[in-house]
């Protein structure tokens, strides 16, 4: 193994705020590392001193000789006036200098010039490598490469930059929320190449199937301190787990013998000797030991959801379309009360317009949304919340209310209430320009559950949260007493949300899909594989949207109960079933209809029709009970 970067004892603050302390570890050739914390205590500072962007305030960071180090900012910043593929040739990398002064040639060309630029491009095999940028580029959706950065998105730019750090080839690679601003079909593509990759990682995400299957090694940064494991995602969470379980055995110990040593403290100075001096010495460490907690705290979102009606919203014949961009055409869909709907699809396939459309934040050119008088919608949007910077965090919740209603009776001051969201009483006191974007993020999911709405409308909800957030508002979403759309690209995040999911797959085709992202992907490939055709696009609402509210109300209870949720293979049963049973109907009738004509007079005929219509009948039966099963589920 050869060392790429060694930190030694390193430690870094910002006035009284302490990131990290003497923290130590060490990254090799084909290292794949991940950075895991909570917002705001230095994951991507720690970047930012690796990547020489910050000072330090004490320790060594010594990097191997001749090191190639490639950087994703979080927020990466171009010229305006450069053009898509100038953008990408920005490095020292000789061969990517080399097709840059090519590129510029196209534009005015040279004949002397040109010999002279061919010659080099062809000494160095860079007509390859030319075509391997235009496809890194392509796969990420850029295709215009003489397109001005002037005239790109935030989320355009960041795919850019991801693609000059991957063309440059660095010996280690640094990366900041990669998967921000990546479709699921782009993080599966980027989750192959870095796996096929020899080079070392190093990078902070919030997307743990990602970090599952890219990396073999996770950092941590917890109280201030480092802590190392060689494994994945998952084998982190169960030695994370026995850490912790440590700590508290450890500090339960403490507390019994700090007891025991506090009394001998406490009694009077005649019965402590000169000798004693080291016990005292031991019993202040013994206390400082015993006082320690495990800061394993959960934003508890026990926020209560306002009543909701049994009506929702109607989509009643929507049409919509920018120019020649279609998003919807003839769009029917009837939503129930406690439905969790996911939207995944391509980037520019409509997934935000639909949202939009919904909450009449722009018009349909034909068609309506018809919303329930009792909908009270939350709406988290992808752009965010466009704070006020020179207040204090508290005043931001204070503009809003001054108390938040829990139910049953509860309730929680302002302060109370960010406390839940990990917002320290002293760091409520913070200016809001002073908190990192997770942090932010965090303050606007605060802002959104405390209005008590019955209708979450999350539009990528998991950009920037860290990951101990992302489990608890799983966890929270998972029980919420109300309907929910999520847009999020972020496929553990969907699997564990929602029942359904909108596939939006552009020109207006929608695909209403029984089942999380993870059962999709999988029945999307096998009929890719079989050649099967897909399932008809979403045009007619589903089977059972008319429910009586007494059927609803009867649901609400059983799931209260804790009646478990019907199953994948169990909804596509049911879906069988109601197309079986009407057929199977019509061949009783029909049998039926002959035995009694009177037009078959022989005899074997008739014993024949007969058991064929006793076998169809009990088949019939038997169908019809097992669509009672699992239509109660």
């Amino acid at each position: 193994m050869v060392n790429y970067i060694q930190i030694e004892n390193l430690s870094k603050s910002f006035g009284d705020k302490i990131l990290f302390e003497n923290i130590s570890f060490t990254i090799t050739d084909n290292h794949r590392v991940a950075l895991i914390a909570k917002n705001g205590t230095g994951k991507t500072t720690l970047l930012n001193l690796i990547a020489g962007r910050e000072s330090l305030d004490s320790g060594n960071i010594i990097f191997k000789n001749d090191l190639r180090i490639g950087y994703l900012d979080q927020s990466p910043t171009f010229p305006a006036d450069l053009s898509v593929i100038d953008a990408c040739l920005q490095t020292e990398n000789e061969i990517v200098r080399t097709i840059a002064e090519y590129e510029k040639l196209l534009q005015n060309p040279d004949k002397l010039a040109e010999s002279n630029i061919l010659s080099k491009m062809d000494f160095l095999n860079a007509w390859d490598y030319e075509i391997r940028i235009k496809q890194i580029l392509s796969v990420l959706k850029i295709n215009d490469f003489n397109q001005k950065i002037s005239e790109l998105s935030g989320g355009q730019i960041k795919r850019i930059a991801l693609a000059n750090a991957l063309i440059n080839e660095p010996d280690l690679l640094i990366l900041d929320e990669p998967t921000n601003h990546l479709d699921i079909e782009m993080i599966e593509w980027l989750e192959e190449f870095l796996r096929n990759s020899n080079r070392s990682l190093l990078m902070v995400t919030h997307d743990r199937y990602f970090l599952d299957r890219v990396c073999n090694h996770i950092l941590e940064i917890d109280n201030h301190s480092m802590y190392s494991y060689s494994g994945n995602y998952s084998y982190y969470l169960e030695k994370r787990q026995e850490r912790i379980d440590s700590f508290i055995a450890e500090t339960e110990s403490a507390k019994n013998i700090y007891r025991r040593e506090l009394e001998w403290m406490r009694s009077t100075p005649q019965a402590r000797t000169s000798k004693s001096k080291g016990r005292i010495d031991r019993f202040y460490e013994l206390e400082e030991r015993a006082k320690q907690r495990q800061s394993n705290e959960k934003i508890r979102l026990n926020v209560k959801a306002s009543y909701i009606g049994s009506k929702i919203f109607e989509a009643k014949s929507v049409y919509k379309r920018f120019g020649d961009l279609k998003i919807l055409e003839d769009f029917n869909y009837v939503f129930t009360r406690y439905e969790k709907l996911g939207i995944v699809g391509n980037n520019g396939t409509g997934k935000s317009t639909f949202i939009k459309l919904l909450l009449g934040e722009i018009e349909p050119d034909k068609g309506h949304f018809d919303i329930g008088e009792t909908v009270m919608f939350g709406y988290y949007s992808q752009d965010g919340i466009q704070f006020d910077e020179q207040i204090k965090v508290l005043d931001v919740v204070r503009n809003i209310a001054e108390e938040i209603d829990l139910g049953n009776g509860k309730k929680l001051t302002a302060s109370q209430f960010l406390q839940h969201f990990l917002f320290t009483p002293e760091s409520q006191h913070n200016y809001v320009y002073k908190l990192s974007g997770g942090e932010k993020r965090r303050l606007y999911l605060c802002t959104v559950l405390m209005k008590n709405p019955n209708f979450l409308v999350l539009d990528e909800p998991t950009n920037d949260l860290d990951i101990v957030t992302l489990n608890i508002l799983e966890e929270y979403l998972q029980t919420f007493k109300g309907c929910l759309i999520i847009i999020s690209h972020d496929r553990y995040f969907m699997d564990k949300v929602v029942d359904h999911l909108f596939v939006f797959e552009g020109n207006g085709v929608i695909r209403d899909f029984p089942g999380n992202y993870t059962q999709y992907r999988e029945d999307f490939l096998n009929l890719t594989k079989g050649g099967t055709s897909k399932p008809p696009a979403l045009k007619e609402t589903r089977k059972n949207e008319q429910s009586s509210s007494a059927d609803i109300s009867s649901s609400i209870e059983q799931s209260e109960r804790g009646v478990r949720k019907i199953t994948y293979k169990e909804r596509l049963e049911l879906e069988a079933l109601e197309k079986e049973i009407p057929e199977l109907e019509q061949e009783k009738a029909d049998l039926e209809a002959k035995l009694s004509s009177g037009e078959i007079t022989d005899s074997d005929e008739i014993i024949q029709i007969s058991e064929q219509f006793g076998k169809v009948s009990d088949l019939l039966d038997e169908k019809e009970m097992r669509w009672l099963e699992l239509s109660e589920i």
